[in-house]
């Protein structure tokens, strides 16, 4: 069952491999490639948390705030990119055996349609996996589905490998 210190493994600084679809609901687009970095930091004695990816080469930045529902014991992951403002509908669930899995319901703006042709305004379920946990990796993975969960596109995949920390005894000046 899922806990306030589900992503504790993830404070601290990242590196990020970002594997994107072109095209978010066509399996057979192109994936591009961009490397990004990232920073977490926890809020709430644990039951919270943000993160910071930073993608110069793209020129924005991303956020997620999560929050740990005691009720319910499930997070909700929200996410907003430096492109827009927006924050985007959350999606929610929790982690079973390392492996942590979140739905939601999200409006795909017609931007990330591109050769699809699939109407401005198209809904899809969104699934977010977070698995392969340790203290030096992780990943997350993406995936949109437009027919009620029976097949999805994995459109996003990050893999974070944790920065190198200072080596001791190491200063500045």
């Amino acid at each position: 069952m899922s806990s306030a210190h589900d992503f504790d493994f993830f404070h601290g600084e990242w590196q990020v491999l970002n594997r994107r679809r072109t095209d978010f609901l066509d399996p057979d687009s192109d994936w591009e490639e961009f490397p990004a970095t990232n920073r977490c930091w926890s809020l709430f004695d644990g039951a919270a948390n943000i993160d910071e990816m930073d993608v110069p080469s793209q020129g924005w930045k991303g956020l997620t705030l999560r929050l740990f529902d005691q009720e319910t014991r499930e997070w909700s992951l929200n996410w907003s990119a430096s492109r827009t403002g927006r924050l985007f509908p959350p999606v929610i669930g929790h982690f079973v055996g390392g492996r942590g899995e979140f739905f939601g319901d999200d409006t795909l703006p017609h931007s990330r349609l591109r050769s699809s042709g699939a109407p401005i305004g198209k809904d899809v379920r969104v699934r977010f996996v977070w698995s392969g946990l340790s203290g030096t990796t992780a990943r997350w993975e993406q995936a949109f589905s437009v027919d009620g969960e029976k097949t999805w596109v994995t459109n996003w995949v990050m893999d974070f490998t944790r920065r190198a920390a200072p080596a001791s005894g190491t200063s500045g000046a």
